[in-house]
């Protein structure tokens, strides 16, 4: 079974149609030395894509694109390192006991959340050095955002990670999972629920929400769309992230959770600043 697979199982003299997910494996291909796993390309494949519509945003709203795109390239760097940041915080025992693995990001183990702050922090710092508005500059970056996520959560499908509970083989949509990639608890399941593909279609959804439906109505208030991202991000994360097997804790609970909690509350609060502030100045 690879790949999608579309299949039918009688019960009670019905076919109910039921379709099966199985990762085709964490490699694309090999020549020689060098092997291309598909996690890393559905990694870049986001950010170029995010970056190009946001460069198209950017260009209505009247924004230096090249510098745009420089932000971009900044925030991806810094994303990178905090995702594995944050990771490896989380996971320390293991890491103290491999220390090598923690450079090893192409087998996995990225936190958005941690990406987030890398990304926003690197892009602040960039557009600090060249004077670029930092507000106006992350709306349009987290405008194209959740593309990038919604892309990117196919390399958890080829790398048999962020998968939920399991589920019994007539379940309409699940997803196999190899033997070594299972928690041990659940050791005897073959079947788990495809959170990386809610947590997908979510993001996509927001992408087309923020971008098409949002982003010019809220022109006028910088900083406000970045904080509607976030906290339609965070939502996504506090409805699907319960149904994981995987969740990485902190303090005892889901570390996602926690975070997504947080991140909620203040961005909440930022966009009532953000707009007062805004009608404050006008009225000044």
């Amino acid at each position: 079974m690879q790949g999608c697979k579309h299949g039918a199982r009688k019960t009670a003299g019905k076919a109910d149609p039921v379709l099966n997910l199985e990762s085709p494996g964490a490699i694309l291909f090999k020549i020689g030395p060098v092997t291309v796993r598909w996690y890393g390309l559905m990694f870049v494949l986001g950010f170029f894509s995010a970056a190009a519509l946001a460069m198209r945003l950017g260009k209505k709203w009247q924004m230096d694109t090249e510098e745009l795109l420089n932000t971009a390239f900044w925030a991806f760097g810094g994303g990178v390192v905090g995702a594995r940041a944050y990771f490896v915080l989380l996971n320390y025992k293991h890491f103290l006991e491999e220390p090598a693995q923690a450079f090893m990001i192409w087998t996995g183990g990225l936190s958005i959340h941690g990406g987030l702050l890398g990304g926003i922090l690197a892009g602040f710092i960039y557009c600090k050095v060249r004077k670029l508005p930092f507000l106006r500059t992350t709306d349009l970056l987290l405008a194209a955002m959740p593309l990038a996520q919604s892309i990117g959560r196919w390399g958890n499908f080829f790398n048999s990670e962020a998968f939920g509970k399991p589920v019994g083989s007539d379940f309409p949509l699940k997803l196999f999972i190899p033997e070594e990639s299972r928690p041990f608890q659940f050791r005897d399941q073959l079947y788990f629920q495809p959170t990386f593909l809610y947590e997908s279609i979510y993001d996509l959804l927001l992408f087309f929400v923020l971008y098409f439906g949002i982003a010019e109505r809220v022109k006028r208030y910088p900083g406000l769309l970045s904080c509607i991202y976030i906290a339609g991000y965070s939502i996504g994360r506090l409805i699907i992230e319960p149904m994981r097997t995987d969740s990485l804790l902190a303090f005892g609970m889901p570390a996602a959770i926690l975070t997504s909690s947080i991140m909620l509350g203040l961005s909440i609060i930022l966009a009532l600043v953000v707009v007062n502030c805004h009608r404050t100045h006008q009225s000044s």
